[in-house]
């Protein structure tokens, strides 16, 4: 009987259990000599079955495996291990694996140095195990947190379709496509599932791996989709589909420009999804592998799925916002003043506000006296509600200006009805969400006097005009600043007056910032002389062009005038004396002026009788000295001043008394009237719209 050494036992099996380790082993090993020409791989991995060994052995492993990454890189590092003995473990690289269809792998490679008994350096051990499964979930779940984390910054569903291409290209598809209804991106409510065909759409946003990637329609294009397609089915029964392209496809005829796209790209098959919310149809997106990237599988779209409801819900978000921006634009829009009111003395012209403050305002108000209030504010507060609180106070001060009023006694009656608004928001119910948001606001409220060539100007909060004068020199006058409107500040509200010679131009905003921007930067404003004969909408077009980026003047609300001097002519005033016999005196004197003025005979024979009326009164109940003026601009005003401080009273006198009836007939000829106080005395006026101006209406 023969026995076989103990050693040379251990040697066969050994040499066995080797054997059986590269021929049955999952794991991918490849033994290298020094020059990484494979010596040994195993035959049982997925990428070498059905491999003959005589094209591997003795060959370099960049011809055994075709990797995507950066070959040269892999190379340098194994060379590398080969020179220190530091092992490469767990590198994740991509290779192209041969097949049927060919497809592109993760392999997580390690490479370790092999040295013989004597130390000497024979080659290398590379193991490779594959880790596209694992590496396909990760890429899943980076892309799923990548979507949450930067679709929806923005409240706009153009940009949101740019954000999910973004994020999807190239992590989870080769070509995306976003497509949203198109009157959901007008904000209006998005259709109940199925979408009625015709229904059109809007592509939103297109991204790819090309550089130049063929495409079917442009962004912004607006069509109906042709059915029956995948993309028609998915609206359809709101079902994500993943659908093989092949090129003998019987919907692709329907859609001759998308089908030629999609064979321009060698896209492989198309994930179609839509993007739904509540049973309502948002939109659609299309994904598209082309290549060897590997199909979508059953993983994928339930990943899609996940994708598309976070991106609905952004879409419909900003729906909601472009709805209640539209609201609260179309608002404010019916709140404004569409134009400024016309003066000689002050041409005025209004910046578009676009609604994206709703809050803001400005108005232009004729007063008395060929006088003009110029007003821009600021409510605090978003939307619907803000846009409303504003009409609330332009209201207000319309009224209140109609008792010419001083600017700082205004913003102080102003403020006490702002006070009072915001007493009603705090005691709504508890639920209301409104009642959380504080009312405040800031006002800025100027009155220009032709006659004088001054603004009284009074401020509340942060607001002032900025003031160009004809030189070029730019400066903010400093107005005495009074507590926000609304409020619980008990600081006084004080006003002052400031000259503003002809040619001069002010800028009102309701935003600070512009406001020191136009003051500090260099711009139109600064070289205005140039502007004192051109159109002054030419002057606002310019200041918007000149704003940088970010700070626009269509978030607030803006007034631009230029100081025109009121002609010498058309204004007349005398002195009389308090005696009855002035009456007449006063009468000759304006119906002198009248004639030289050419105003239509009734007008002037009307003006006689209030002027008579008038100066009566002023005899009678007023103290002297007396002065008259008459004031030919935008209408016909005539005033009589004196030093008394007695309120008249309009009385509608009884059949048999001899008086009462002054500033009765007065305010019958005349289409408005008023008394106005000052430091001294007070003035009686009226004003007549001339008769061309009448029927010219």
């Amino acid at each position: 009987m023969a026995y076989s050494r103990p050693g040379r036992q251990v040697d066969e099996r050994a040499a066995s259990m080797v054997e059986a380790l590269f021929t049955q082993s999952p794991v991918g090993l490849h033994l290298l000599d020094t020059e990484l020409r494979v010596v040994r791989v195993n035959t049982a991995t997925p990428a070498m079955r059905n491999i003959p060994m005589d094209q591997v052995i003795g060959r370099p492993l960049r011809e055994v495996y075709d990797v995507v990454d950066d070959q040269e890189e892999l190379e340098a590092e194994a060379l590398r291990v080969l020179e220190t003995g530091v092992p490469m473990r767990d590198r994740v690289v991509r290779a192209r694996v041969k097949g049927d269809p060919p497809r592109v792998g993760h392999f997580e490679i390690t490479v370790l140095r092999l040295e013989s008994p004597s130390g000497a350096v024979i080659g290398l051990a590379v193991t490779a195990v594959d880790v596209t499964e694992r590496e396909r979930n990760r890429a899943r779940v980076e892309v799923l947190d990548s979507v949450r984390r930067r679709v929806g910054r923005m409240l706009d569903a153009a940009v949101t379709g740019e954000e999910l291409v973004e994020a999807l290209v190239p992590m989870f598809a080769d070509v995306a496509v976003v497509e949203v209804v198109d009157a959901v991106i007008r904000g209006d409510d998005p259709p109940l599932a199925p979408l009625p065909r015709g229904t059109p759409l809007m592509r939103t946003a297109f991204r790819a791996t090309s550089s130049h990637p063929p495409k079917a329609h442009p962004v912004g294009d607006v069509r109906r989709l042709p059915a029956p397609t995948p993309f028609s089915q998915a609206l359809t029964d709101l079902l994500p589909r993943v659908v093989p392209l092949e090129r003998d496809a019987p919907w692709l005829a329907v859609d001759p420009p998308r089908a030629e796209a999609i064979h321009s790209s060698r896209a492989h098959t198309l994930l179609a999804v839509p993007l739904t919310l509540r049973d309502t149809v948002v939109g659609l997106v299309s994904l598209y592998r082309v290549g060897e990237t590997p199909p979508f599988d059953e993983s994928d779209r339930r990943l899609a799925v996940e994708l598309a409801a976070h991106t609905a819900l952004c879409i419909d978000n900003a729906r909601r916002f472009v709805r209640e921006h539209t609201v609260a634009a179309t608002v404010q829009r019916q709140l404004l003043p569409r134009t400024p009111e016309s003066h000689a003395s002050l041409e005025t012209a209004y910046l578009s506000v676009t609604g994206a403050d709703p809050g803001s305002w400005y108005d232009t108000i004729a007063l008395s006296g060929a006088r003009t209030a110029l007003v821009v504010g600021s409510v605090s507060g978003h939307g619907l509600n803000a846009a409303a609180t504003m009409g609330q106070l332009r209201t207000v001060i319309r009224a209140l200006s109609a008792f010419d009023i001083a600017p700082d006694e205004l913003l102080a009656r102003l403020h006490d009805t702002t006070t009072q608004l915001a007493a009603e928001r705090a005691n709504l119910p508890l639920g209301d969400p409104l009642r959380r948001e504080t009312l405040a606001a800031d006002c800025v409220y100027a009155i220009h006097n032709p006659l004088t060539g001054t603004f009284a100007i009074a401020g509340a909060g942060r607001l002032a005009p900025l003031l160009v004068r004809p030189d070029g020199t730019v400066g903010i006058p400093d107005p005495p600043t009074g507590p926000r409107l609304g409020t619980d500040a008990d600081a006084p509200f004080t006003s002052v007056e400031f000259e503003a010679p002809e040619g001069s131009v002010l800028v009102f905003t309701s935003d600070p910032l512009l406001t020191s921007y136009l003051a500090d930067s260099p711009g139109p404003l600064h070289s205005s002389p140039e502007y004192l004969d051109r159109p002054l909408q030419e002057l606002c077009d310019a200041v918007v062009y000149a704003l940088p980026a970010g700070l626009g003047a269509g978030d607030a609300a803006v007034i631009v005038a230029r100081v025109r001097s009121l002609p010498a002519d058309r204004v007349a005033s005398w002195y009389l004396d308090a005696d009855p016999a002035a009456v007449a005196e006063a009468r000759h004197r304006v119906r002198s002026q009248l004639t030289a003025w050419k105003v239509d005979d009734e007008t002037a024979f009307n003006t006689e009788l209030i002027v008579s009326e008038l100066v009566t009164n002023a005899i009678r109940y007023g103290d002297p000295p007396l002065e008259l003026r008459l004031i030919h601009d935008r209408s016909l005003t005539c005033e009589v001043r004196d030093a008394g401080a007695a309120a008249p009273h309009l009385r509608h006198a009884r059949t048999v008394d001899e008086g009462g009836r002054g500033l009765f007939i007065a305010s019958q000829l005349a289409h408005a009237w008023g008394t106005r106080y000052g430091d001294e005395g007070k003035t009686i006026w009226t004003e007549q719209s001339f008769a061309s101006r009448k029927d010219s209406r």
